[in-house]
């Protein structure tokens, strides 16, 4: 007789079974169509204590018992402040999870709690200094987050909306400050909608916004924004359900040869620089 499954068995088993189309299928697919991973990468799996990151760590940990890619990870837990109970949380989700959490304290919170234009942007500022900074004393040349399909699509109906540009959210990223290291988005595929099916499947209970300062103070403009888009698109998914996959799928099929300007970098450009050599209307 076969022993019964423990608790984190079972939901590693949700992953590669029930949820493997929505989650695990996705996640490898990133992986190899945008080349995240490759032989002796040292990762730093980001954690912030939220669905998204834990959900990434399991499927990394899953992921190197059966790769043919050699490669290393560490769980970073970044406490940047949290309050007793949401740190309390996060550090029982990764017993049951079986994370081991490699835990670096900085005081983030603290330092933005008396910011009163965009602390959030200040506090995502920092936290991806802190990030960085952590991940090559550990050793790793790439750190990983947890952003996922939703947060590609709000995030570039949000440019286009409040910031007058056309910009995305890309899956792999260099960084400017800390030479030979880059940012991937292993979740970069995943649906927000699959990764709340499959803690509802599990009875996982994960931390929300931890942030104190909009405990104390309420919600910052840039977060009401991202509210505000999400309720836009799901208003358009009413009439069409694949409004966002057009939007993911419009950002990977950019027809630049259309656009009247762009940017490479801090270069801008107008399209009379090929006008001689550009396409003619039939």
């Amino acid at each position: 007789m076969s022993r019964p499954l423990e608790r984190h068995e079972e939901i590693e088993r949700s992953i590669i079974k029930k949820y493997r189309k929505e989650l695990w299928a996705p996640f490898v697919t990133a992986i190899k169509k945008y080349d995240l991973i490759q032989a002796g990468d040292r990762i730093c799996v980001c954690i912030s204590g939220g669905k998204d990151s834990m959900l990434m760590a399991k499927l990394f940990q899953m992921l190197q018992r059966v790769t043919e890619i050699p490669f290393d990870t560490e769980f970073l837990l970044m406490d940047p402040g949290y309050n007793a109970e949401n740190r309390r949380r996060i550090e029982e989700n990764a017993a049951l999870l079986r994370i081991p959490l490699n835990v670096r304290e900085s005081d983030i919170f603290r330092a933005v709690q008396n910011v009163e234009k965009n602390p959030c942007y200040l506090c995502a500022r920092m936290r991806r200094g802190y990030l960085y900074r952590f991940a090559r004393d550990l050793g790793c040349n790439k750190i990983a987050l947890g952003h996922h399909f939703n947060d590609v699509i709000e995030t570039t109906v949000m440019a286009l909306f409040y910031a007058s540009m056309l910009q995305g959210m890309m899956p792999r990223v260099r960084s400017k400050n800390f030479e030979g290291m880059e940012l991937i988005r292993p979740m970069y595929r995943i649906r927000e909608e699959d990764i709340l099916a499959w803690c509802r499947f599990n009875g996982l209970r994960f931390i929300q916004c931890a942030c104190r300062f909009t405990e104390a103070a309420g919600e910052d403009e840039h977060l009401s924004k991202r509210k505000e888009i999400k309720q836009l698109l799901r208003t358009l998914r009413e009439n069409n359900p694949d409004i966002e996959k057009s939007v993911f799928n419009a950002v990977h099929a950019v027809c630049v040869d259309t656009f009247p300007g762009w940017k490479t970098g801090k270069e801008e450009h107008s399209f009379l620089e090929n006008w001689d050599r550009s396409p003619r209307e039939d």
